[in-house]
């Protein structure tokens, strides 16, 4: 009898051992396949929530089948404790597997609403827009320039929102007074940075941050990245280029960012600055007088006039022989690698030609005609605004 009742336990014992395993292998697979979901959402966690809390959120958003496989998931891949609050990007049929890791990674927000504060040449402005998860576009929602607008409904709704982002986005040609003037003045931000880092030290680049950040961790995280850029840029430069240090290729890569707003057309500009260079030429650059004229600190707001073109400044590079002290602004990536890796061009002369490019020349007599094409658009610009 016993024998025969241990016969049995044993048969019981390994159906048993074979339907749990089974059950793991379905369990797992439930957890790697693709999901239910049948369009893309930003899903909420909620500072504070757990994993079952999302769990359960999660099957109610139709994003996984079964809040018990994805907690039993969560706690094999031993992420229990690494959720994190914020606004996730979840795809069309993502699965279990690929939600753990969202929402358990950096706690970088993927989706949601963000606010904006660009930093651009001419002025700052604040943006407030959020992502469209079906169309993983940004919708605007509101648009203001701090100095001289109040802040929109909508800015001042969203900045009590947990869940919002915030970006500070740095456009290239920037001047650094420009950026410590801009962050100083963000009400979202912690203690102001007194001193204005050198020209062209920092990165045009989108950094997030967080409210309450010090402006000093900004900028700090914004001249390593410049730091870099330069630095991988100057290891693979070409040979024999006219440049002494890597101080003075952030000189002419400031000037090149200047002078051309084409990201095509900035290896040609780069040549012929490294053409005139070459030859002994003076480079004869516009930004460096206007540089001259107002440090970096604001716009010059007019064109240039005859006596300034002639003042003798440090940066007037119209009197003063070679490059500038210092860069006139913060060059991009963009400006810095053409800088370093230049097209090979004959041209030494180049003027704007209607465009929004530039008429490149080999010789004077071909530039004075590019440069009277180009007083011809301007003054039938004047006139048809008359």
């Amino acid at each position: 009898m016993w024998r025969h009742f241990a016969s049995n336990m044993l048969t019981f014992l390994i159906v048993v051992m074979f339907l749990a395993a089974g059950m793991i292998a379905w369990g797992t697979k439930q957890y790697s396949v693709a999901g239910p979901l049948e369009s893309a959402i930003c899903f909420q966690v909620e500072r504070g929530s757990n994993m079952r809390r999302v769990s359960e959120k999660l099957a109610e958003q139709g994003v996984i089948s079964s809040p018990a496989i994805f907690r039993m998931g969560v706690d094999y891949a031993d992420k229990a404790g690494d959720l994190k609050a914020g606004s996730f990007l979840l795809p069309e049929a993502v699965t279990m597997e690929d939600v753990v890791e969202t929402v358990t990674a950096s706690g970088v927000s993927t989706c949601g609403t963000e606010i904006v504060y660009r930093v651009g040449v001419t002025r700052t402005t604040v943006q407030v827009r959020e992502l469209d998860p079906e169309t993983n576009r940004f919708v605007e929602l509101a648009a203001f320039n701090p100095a001289e607008d109040a802040p929109s409904a909508d800015y001042l709704r969203v900045r009590e929102e947990d869940d919002t982002r915030y970006r500070v986005a740095i456009a290239e040609g920037v001047t650094s007074w420009q950026v410590i003037d801009s962050l100083n003045s963000f009400d979202v931000l912690g203690d102001d940075v007194a001193e204005v880092p050198p020209e062209g030290s920092l990165a045009p680049d989108s950094y997030e941050f967080r409210p309450g950040d010090d402006v000093a961790g900004l900028v700090e995280e914004m001249t390593a990245r410049q730091a870099r850029v330069l630095m991988a840029a100057w290891e693979n430069r070409v040979a024999d280029l006219p440049l002494n240090s890597i101080e003075e290729a952030l000189v002419l890569a400031s000037i090149v960012e200047k002078e051309t707003g084409q990201a095509e057309e900035r290896p040609q500009v780069a040549s012929v600055f490294v053409n005139r260079l070459n030859r002994g030429m003076r480079l004869q650059t516009d930004p460096t007088v206007i540089y001259g004229i107002t440090k970096g600190e604001g716009v010059l707001g007019r064109g240039l006039r005859q006596s300034e073109l002639r003042r003798e400044t440090p940066w007037n590079t119209y009197v003063i022989e070679g490059l500038p002290p210092t860069p006139i602004a913060n060059p991009g990536r963009a400006a810095i690698e053409a800088t370093l890796n230049p097209d090979s061009t004959p041209y030494i002369f180049f003027v704007a030609d209607g465009t929004g490019g530039h008429a490149f020349a080999t010789n004077l007599d071909d530039h004075n005609t590019n440069v009277a094409a180009w007083r011809r658009i301007e003054a039938e610009r004047a006139s048809s605004n008359n």
